[in-house]
C-alpha cells in the first residue's frame, strides 16, 4: 500500500466528514484504508445509521445507487464512473416492463444488483442470502426472478412455487465449471467447497455449502475445518484469510475475477474525496419505490 496516499485519503476523510466503504470483492490496498467492508447491501444499511454526510463507496455502480436509494441526505461518491456490472446491465425497466405484460398479475423478486430504475418497478428485492425466505414470503404461487437465472435457479429448488427467470447472470461466476471444481478438490482433497449461488446449478450441488459472501466469512470462521475452496470471486479471499487466519482458502478458479471490482485505486479516492466528484444520486420518482421494494425485503431479514 501506497502508505502516503492512504494517509491523505485518511486527513480528506475526517475533513469531508466522509466514511469510506469497501466490497468484499475489492482490492486489499482498498479495504485497507476502508472505514467499512461487507456486502453492498450490508455496507449501505450500517451507513445509513451513521453521522457521515459523505459516503465513498469502493464497488460499483448499482452499489452506489443502493447506498442513495437508502441514504438520500447523504452525498454518495463512486470513485470511477466506469465501475458498472455486467449483470446488472441484462436487465433494464424496459425489458421488464414488458415482461411483466407477458406474466400478468406475477410479483417480482428483483436481486439488489440490479439498477435502482429496475428495484423502483419491482415488488420487493432480495440479497443471494435470503432470496428462498423471500420468494416465500410472497402469496403467489408463480414468481419473476430478476436479472440472475443462477439465483433464480437456486430459489427454485429451495420453494414450492413456479419461478420464471430472467436470462442473466454474473459472467464471472458462470465461469466456473463442475470440471474446473473437480481439478481444484483433486488439488485440496481435504477442502470444503463453498460456493455462491451466482453460480450455475450444476456447481451449486457439487458444493458443501452454498452461500454469500458474508455467509462464507461467517461459514469459514466457525467451521472446525482448516481448508476451503472459494467459489465466488477471488477478492474474498482476502478478508476471508483477515477473518479467519490460520485456515487455508483456495479460490475454485483464477478465472473468478471482476475487472470492474478492480477499477478503483488509492489515487481515485483520493481525487474523489478532495474534489466530491462521482456523485451519485437517484433521482426522488425512481428511489421512493426502489426504497419500497429493498425495506419489504429488509422486514425479512
Amino acid at each position: 500500500m501506497n502508505q502516503a496516499i492512504a494517509d491523505q485519503i485518511k486527513r480528506l476523510a475526517q475533513k469531508q466528514n466522509a466514511l469510506i466503504l469497501a466490497h468484499n470483492y475489492q482490492p486489499p490496498e482498498i479495504q485497507g484504508i476502508a472505514d467499512m467492508c461487507g456486502d453492498s447491501l450490508e455496507l449501505s444499511i450500517k451507513a445509513a445509521e451513521t453521522e457521515a454526510g459523505v459516503l465513498v463507496f469502493c464497488g460499483v455502480h448499482f452499489m452506489a445507487e443502493t447506498a442513495s436509494i437508502l441514504c438520500p441526505e447523504k452525498k454518495v461518491l463512486l470513485p470511477r464512473a466506469d465501475a458498472g456490472c455486467p449483470m446488472a446491465d441484462m436487465v433494464t425497466p424496459e425489458a421488464l416492463k414488458e415482461k411483466n405484460r407477458s406474466l400478468t398479475g406475477v410479483p417480482v423478486i428483483t436481486y439488489v444488483n440490479s439498477p435502482a430504475a429496475v428495484k423502483a418497478i419491482s415488488t420487493v428485492c432480495c440479497t443471494s442470502a435470503n432470496s428462498v425466505k423471500v420468494a416465500n414470503s410472497l402469496d403467489a404461487g408463480e414468481i419473476l426472478m430478476v436479472p440472475d437465472r443462477n439465483l433464480a435457479a437456486y430459489t427454485a429448488a429451495h420453494t414450492d412455487k413456479t419461478v420464471h427467470c430472467w436470462d442473466g447472470c454474473c459472467p464471472y461466476h458462470e465461469r466456473l465449471t463442475p470440471e474446473m471444481v473437480r481439478q481444484v478438490r483433486q488439488a485440496h482433497p481435504n477442502a470444503l467447497f463453498m460456493a455462491h449461488p451466482e453460480c450455475r446449478p450444476e456447481v451449486t450441488a457439487m458444493a458443501d455449502v452454498v452461500t454469500s459472501t458474508s455467509g462464507m466469512l461467517n461459514f469459514a470462521n466457525q467451521s472446525d475445518h482448516s481448508e476451503f475452496i472459494v467459489g465466488t470471486e477471488v477478492g474474498l479471499i482476502y478478508p476471508l484469510g483477515k477473518a479467519s487466519p490460520g485456515k487455508s482458502f483456495y479460490p475454485a478458479s483464477d478465472r473468478m475475477y471482476c475487472a470492474d471490482m478492480k477499477k478503483i485505486t488509492l489515487a481515485d479516492v483520493a481525487r474523489s474525496l478532495e474534489q466530491l466528484s462521482g456523485e451519485v444520486r437517484v433521482p426522488e420518482d425512481v428511489r421512493v419505490p426502489a426504497l419500497s421494494a429493498v425495506k419489504k425485503m429488509l422486514m425479512l431479514r
